[in-house]
């Protein structure tokens, strides 16, 4: 996979470079959001990292531009920890949004989840007996139908697509809900509720991670 790192911080494109290659990621630099765009229409990446405050062109106008030409995956990457802000990277289409300083390895966490998820070929999911299969619709444990609702379904599929990585709640909403949703947390909190008591013995791969949001693990 090819992946592209638009950052005017060239020890951040380094520090993210070298920890991509190590998972065998063949990668790509940009130091503003021209050059990105000049890249991106000569070849083809597989994702794309995206600082915001960039000389030149910025990280939004950059991702705006390029959602005209290419559907490539995007993980914005920014100082900026506003609502304002994620929500504005969330309306243009980007996939996923990381606030500085960061986590190298969750970064990596967060990259391989965007790029299963936009992974077509994926469509089952299992943990033990609990099985979600997406192309039939349908969630077993044990072999036996568990009864979602349409949004504990959207909830289960994107905690497992991804695994291990903590989920805050504004998150959640966004991604499930869509960015123009005018509800709160108590309706992640409700339905992570009721998705909880629906799974039975697999409940707890759902642990809350305190002033966060949830987590899905699953230990053998």
């Amino acid at each position: 996979m090819k992946i592209l790192v638009c950052d005017d911080e060239k020890l951040i494109r380094e520090v993210i470079k070298e920890y991509l290659q190590l998972e065998g990621y063949e990668v790509m630099e940009a130091e503003d959001g021209k050059i990105a765009l000049e890249l991106s229409k000569n070849q083809d990446f597989d994702l794309i990292i995206m600082d915001i405050m960039m000389p030149k062109l910025d990280g939004y106008q950059t991702v705006k531009e390029l959602k005209k030409e290419k559907d490539i995956p995007v993980l914005m990457l920014s100082a900026r920890a506003e609502e304002f802000d994620k929500l504005l990277g969330f309306e243009l289409g980007i996939d996923d949004y990381v606030t500085k300083p960061f986590s190298p390895k969750e970064l990596v966490a967060r990259i391989k989840a965007i790029t299963k998820r936009s992974d077509k070929s994926t469509n089952t999911y299992q943990f033990g007996t609990l099985l979600l299969n997406d192309t039939a619709h349908e969630v077993t444990i044990d072999s036996k139908p568990v009864n979602l609702t349409p949004k504990e379904y959207e909830l289960l599929k994107y905690f497992m697509d991804n695994k291990n990585i903590a989920l805050s709640r504004e998150q959640l909403l966004t991604n499930i809900w869509g960015y123009d949703f005018y509800g709160d947390d108590r309706t992640v909190d409700t339905h992570v509720k009721t998705l909880r008591n629906n799974l039975g013995k697999y409940r707890n791969c759902i642990t809350t991670i305190r002033k966060i949001g949830y987590k899905f693990e699953f230990k053998e």
